[in-house]
């Protein structure tokens, strides 16, 4: 019994790294389908944080 409680906890480990990794590349799919004005926006913030 303690066997499978191991192997349900180490799949919901994997589950979890999967939607991580799935959210990050909707994002970066998102980001950079925008139009050039708000890239421009967010290069402007990167490069001011990159300042400090």
């Amino acid at each position: 019994m303690f066997n499978y409680m191991k192997k349900e906890k180490g799949q919901g480990l994997v589950e979890y790294a999967l939607i991580i990794v799935l959210i990050a590349l909707v994002v970066i799919l998102s980001l950079s389908l925008v139009p050039p004005p708000v890239a421009n926006v967010f290069n402007n913030i990167a490069s001011t944080l990159g300042g400090l």
